[in-house]
């Protein structure tokens, strides 16, 4: 089969051995498949929690039709249209845990869409409800709003009851279109007064969860930002792996500063992750209430092009390859 592989002249598109199912693994025939930030870091040789190196074939999720079921699997069968996160979904053929993989809903969502949604699903999800907590009729802010997990949450958040959702970006043009998915109260980040502005959304109390994909610089100020008793889930580090830390405002916030990540948990965490996403968005997701926009889309055997628009960070929502 073709796949974009890591090679120490960077990704290529070249042959690589067709996977074998496990015995609770399926075997998807790619379609389509959607770009994630981890993939920069595995695509420049670095790891990505057991994930990484030359051979490596890139990519976290994809979107295709089931070849092949091991002898565990009794929730899928071969022909079954399928979505799911999965290492090497930058290829003709993917395997994956069959506790990760969703059914394509049956309301014409293309392969396309279908590749965008079961990273930036089971990520926020979890962010928002499962480690985050949140309770109808609390704020939330998305920080890093514009990705296309960001645009998503944004979604999840008012699904699941929140009172005021805000969401934040650097780029105007992007900070304009936030309101289209589900954003109440824009920020600019780059304003140092931004804390300010969401104290003002929320009554002066603050705002309850902050879901931070860009820590770095902005850490001290989401503490100013956030309420007494708030939660601030780390779930990406756009803005770097280090910053300032207020260890005092911490305490006097009595904040819970949660992490989270996928590359330590085992597989029968991300599965319990999956079914409870299901379980809440699910008929949203089948009713086209929950969606993203696709930046643009690059043929497989382009993988590497994809990759750098990604790099140059100029899209709005998801990247996709399609096979």
């Amino acid at each position: 089969m073709k796949a974009a592989v890591v090679t120490e002249q960077g990704v290529q598109y070249k042959d690589a051995p067709k996977p074998a199912p496990k015995p609770n693994e399926i075997l998807i025939k790619v379609r389509a498949a959607s770009l994630n930030r981890a993939d920069l870091a595995v695509a420049s040789g670095h790891r990505h929690g057991t994930v990484g190196g030359p051979g490596t074939i890139v990519g976290l999720e994809c979107a295709g039709e089931v070849e092949a079921v091991g002898a565990e699997v009794k929730d899928f069968k071969p022909g079954d249209r399928v979505m799911s996160s999965t290492a090497g979904g930058f290829a003709e053929y993917a395997v994956a845990d069959s506790g990760r993989a969703h059914k394509v809903p049956a309301n014409n969502m293309s392969w396309e869409q279908a590749a965008c949604m079961p990273v930036a699903v089971q990520t926020m999800h979890n962010a928002l409800v499962g480690a985050g907590r949140l309770k109808k009729g609390e704020t939330v802010l998305i920080q890093g709003a514009s990705s296309g997990v960001g645009l998503l949450g944004m979604q999840i958040a008012k699904h699941m009851g929140a009172s005021v959702v805000l969401g934040s970006s650097t780029n105007d043009g992007r900070r304009a279109r936030l309101k289209e998915f589900g954003c109440d109260v824009a920020i600019d980040t780059r304003d140092p007064k931004w804390p300010e502005k969401v104290k003002e959304a929320t009554g002066g109390k603050g705002v309850d969860l902050i879901v931070d994909q860009v820590s770095g610089g902005v850490m001290d100020q989401n503490m100013e930002a956030a309420a007494i008793l708030g939660r601030i889930v780390n779930v990406g580090r756009l803005g770097g792996m280090k910053g300032e830390f207020n260890f005092d405002l911490h305490a006097l916030k009595r904040i819970d500063y949660i992490g989270v990540t996928f590359r330590t948990r085992s597989p029968e965490e991300v599965r319990t992750i999956v079914q409870a996403a299901r379980k809440d968005l699910w008929p949203a997701i089948e009713a086209g209430t929950l969606h993203l926009p696709i930046d643009k889309t690059f043929p497989l055997a382009q993988a590497a092009e994809a990759l750098a628009h990604m790099k140059a960070n100029a899209h709005f929502g998801k990247i996709v390859l399609v096979v």
